[in-house]
């Protein structure tokens, strides 16, 4: 199966495919050669852009993005981030001018490739002064290292006063922000796509299975399935913790709808992510062949106005089962900043 539609990158005029690949697993849950099979093979489907962050697998997700698209760069929408830190140096990290004129070089040399089409600040960084992070990715695009800029899981009002600073100093205003948003995720609702769709700010969205929850084995009365990340941590997958109770029996509801419209979950769930207008492009993930057909597949379904309904039913519009599945943490619901000191 091949994907040959495409849509606009926010205010960019990018044609990006409604499907990104994520190469989070490049170098870490998944060997090299494998990881460049999914990419060609992704491209021969007619997806177009690739998405990497400086941090996965300490750059060799970026090296091995970089092998797999020689020869093959300019059909390539190349999209990474930056901020988490590289090696043991603390310093290694951040958004100050000092670690992106860096980082950016380093990126560039594991891409194999003289620009990014996308570079995204990975997480917000509090230490730092947000205009000096503006000013210092409107140098790259004007040095030609960058094309544009992006953010990732910053919250509303952090993206506001961006837009704020650039219309203050003259300056371009980041053209898209990537959060996680599924059917189990659906915090963005409540006040990120909103400003994103005031700004004109493209939106790519990660997660559609919710870290596994949608993949269709999570179900009530049957045994938790095993994964790596429920390994690293198990208290967003642990179906016995209060917390994720809820979570499950959404789930477990979502299936069952799925199945009474001839669907999979992994196609309810992808069309549903698809459908909200914020969006432009979906991130997935796949590990095997198997897993890029369905999500290709489940890219060409349309969902009637009356399953989106039964959607809302079982999980309202704008929940957030947890925090921890925003993809951050939140600095004003720590506890020194809840409850005053005696």
């Amino acid at each position: 199966m091949t994907i040959d539609a495409t849509r606009v990158l926010g205010r960019t005029g990018v044609q990006v495919t409604p499907l990104t690949l994520g190469s989070m697993n490049f170098g870490r849950w998944q060997e090299e050669d494998e990881s460049i099979r999914i990419i060609g093979a992704a491209l021969d489907a007619g997806i177009t852009s690739i998405d990497t962050a400086d941090v996965y697998a300490q750059g060799v997700s970026e090296e091995i993005v970089g092998k797999a698209i020689a020869g093959r760069r300019d059909d390539v929408f190349l999209a990474t981030k930056f901020n988490g830190q590289i090696g043991s140096d603390p310093r290694n990290a951040g958004l100050s001018r000092r670690w992106i004129v860096r980082a950016v070089e380093d990126s560039l040399r594991r891409l194999g490739t003289d620009r990014i089409d996308l570079y995204q600040a990975h997480r917000p960084d509090p230490s730092v002064s947000l205009l000096e992070t503006l000013q210092t990715l409107n140098d790259l695009i004007h040095q030609g290292k960058i094309l544009y800029y992006g953010t990732s899981v910053f919250p509303a009002h952090v993206q506001v006063e961006a837009h704020w600073l650039a219309e203050k100093h003259g300056l371009i205003a980041p053209h898209t922000e990537q959060l996680p948003y599924s059917l189990l995720v659906r915090g963005a609702e409540r006040e990120v796509f909103p400003v994103v769709r005031k700004y004109g700010v493209g939106v790519l969205s990660y997660g559609p299975l919710a870290a596994g929850w949608l993949s269709g084995e999570y179900r009530i009365g049957g045994e938790q399935p095993e994964s790596a990340r429920a390994e690293l941590i198990p208290g967003r997958f642990d179906v016995a913790e209060q917390r994720n109770q809820r979570k499950l029996e959404a789930a477990d509801a979502l299936a069952r709808l799925a199945e009474e419209n001839g669907l999979t979950l992994i196609d309810l769930s992808i069309a549903f992510a698809l459908n909200h207008p914020a969006i432009s492009s979906v991130i997935i993930g796949p590990r095997t062949q198997e897993h890029l057909e369905a999500y290709l597949k489940a890219a060409t379904v349309e969902l009637s106005p009356e399953v989106l309904d039964r959607i809302d039913e079982f999980v309202d519009p704008g929940t957030q089962f947890l925090e921890r599945d925003t993809g951050r943490d939140t600095p004003s619901l720590q506890p020194s900043e809840l409850r005053s000191s005696h």
